[in-house]
């Protein structure tokens, strides 16, 4: 793991996203990303309804359980380490879920800006 993952998009120290379920490319509990995450998760989301069917429309059902992958399946509420695009995406179409920017790794901004993530913090 790069110093960089280490890192969240404000600087200091990644913050955990999640255990409950377990979250993260490399199912740690944390947003970091390396060689091992093609996919850049490293947006720390806490996912909503509307998220969860506009991934569902665009081919990622994070909401059925998957037991043959260990996937317990997802409900708003919970948080989740999101693919960096497909959360900017959902920005993009009006339905992103809200972000913990200490858990969200500093290579997101290599996708989006801190301006944008900022808007969606949670509160």
């Amino acid at each position: 793991m790069s110093q960089r993952s280490r890192h969240n998009v404000l600087g200091s120290p990644l913050a955990e996203c999640c255990r409950n379920p377990v979250t993260g490319a490399y199912r740690d509990g944390s947003c970091r990303t390396g060689p091992g995450d093609p996919g850049l998760h490293t947006v720390c989301a806490i996912l909503t309804e509307e998220f969860l069917a506009y991934t569902r429309e665009r081919g990622n059902d994070l909401a059925t359980p998957r037991p043959e992958f260990d996937f317990p399946g997802l409900a708003a509420g919970d948080r989740w380490c999101l693919c960096a695009a497909r959360w900017a995406e959902a920005e993009a179409a009006g339905v992103a879920p809200p972000v913990v920017l200490e858990a969200c790794s500093i290579e997101t901004l290599t996708v989006i800006d801190i301006d944008t993530l900022r808007r969606h913090a949670l509160q």
